[in-house]
């Protein structure tokens, strides 16, 4: 089934989640113009998801996706946090910040109950999830709203186990997506494929439909991966430039820059995502062994980008980024939309 059918769009485009990047406006302009837009919500508290959402509903009566993180969350380690701090000693001290006045990273809490009463009251037409799925009580209140259900897999495993639990489409996420991989099964890296690698494997083991994602931006990814059987595509770095998109300048200026080089670190979070290259990636990592557990690593961290930015600098800065940022325009969603199916 090709995704507009499944999902009732014009075009067979869901846009990224990108918890950070973007709010309600680029979610509402990709739906507007014929995609599927998305609504990252890893970072938002019921509450401020309503607000979001109340937005989103007086904007636009196209179908809409809700995007959840599934993780467990770690038990903080104290001893893991000294250690990581130690590390980032240094750098610390170059700015004259004190370690121990710095306080627990924020939570990321996986979705939970309470995100289950937001979905019922709202019903968004698509509910999507990284990091697996949520468990079966969960899955069972999402499924009743109405909501279709899509789940990101990295590899063939993933994708089969997702079939088995009743997802209505898969996501298959290549290793050169910008972000955070959705990995759940095995978080061994080098099991991570490529998007054209990937996608055909997952399309010989399920006759469910396939969302291709990674390193697409423009018109000819996007007729390759649906010449290779993919039902749709998802992009999110092709629309960090957008004018809705919420990056800072320092993030504009770095994509801008189209031969700097990518990596997978998880300095940032604690859990390995793609961004471009720079100072602490290339000091300590880009996979600092000492990095707390997803999503812990990132309170440690905060204070030095903090403290960098305010010198225009993004050396601390998760600066996310795919492989292939030559999709990138700095025009609004609905303009990129149109020049990637022209």
């Amino acid at each position: 089934m090709r995704l507009e059918q499944l999902l009732d769009i014009k075009l067979p485009l869901i846009q990224a989640p990108m918890a950070g990047a973007q709010g309600a406006a680029l979610a509402i302009a990709v739906s507007n113009a014929g995609g599927l837009g998305s609504l990252p919500c890893a970072m938002l508290t019921p509450a401020q998801l309503r607000a979001e959402l109340a937005v989103i509903r007086a904007a636009t009566d196209k179908p809409i996706n809700l995007n959840f993180f599934t993780h467990t969350s770690p038990a903080p380690d104290l001893a893991q946090e000294q250690r990581w701090r130690q590390q980032l000693q240094p750098y610390y001290q170059a700015y004259g910040l004190d370690a121990d006045a710095i306080p627990a990273a924020p939570a990321r809490h996986p979705f939970n109950h309470e995100m289950a009463d937001v979905i019922e009251e709202f019903r968004p037409e698509v509910v999507s999830f990284h990091f697996g799925l949520p468990d079966a009580v969960l899955l069972k209140r999402v499924r009743e709203s109405g909501s279709k259900v899509v789940s990101s897999a990295t590899t063939v495993a993933e994708a089969v186990w997702l079939e088995q639990q009743g997802v209505d489409a898969i996501i298959a996420q290549g290793v050169e997506a910008g972000g955070h991989r959705g990995f759940f099964l095995d978080r061994d890296l080098n099991t991570q494929l490529g998007t054209m690698a990937l996608l055909p494997q997952i399309l010989a083991v399920t006759e469910l439909p396939v969302i291709a994602a990674g390193g697409i931006a423009d018109n000819a990814g996007i007729r390759g991966a649906l010449a290779m059987g993919a039902a749709g595509v998802q992009l999110g770095t092709a629309f960090l430039l957008c004018d809705e998109s919420r990056i800072s300048e320092i993030h504009r200026q770095a994509l801008a820059q189209l031969n700097a080089p990518t990596a997978l670190t998880n300095i940032f979070t604690g859990g390995p995502a793609r961004g471009l290259v720079n100072r602490v990636m290339q000091e300590l990592g880009p996979i600092a062994s000492q990095a707390p557990e997803f999503p812990l690593a990132g309170g440690a961290i905060a204070p030095l980008r903090q403290a960098a930015e305010q010198q225009g600098l993004g050396d601390f800065t998760p600066l996310w980024s795919g492989q292939n940022r030559r999709g990138c325009r700095a025009v609004s969603a609905a303009v990129l939309i149109q020049g990637l199916f022209e």
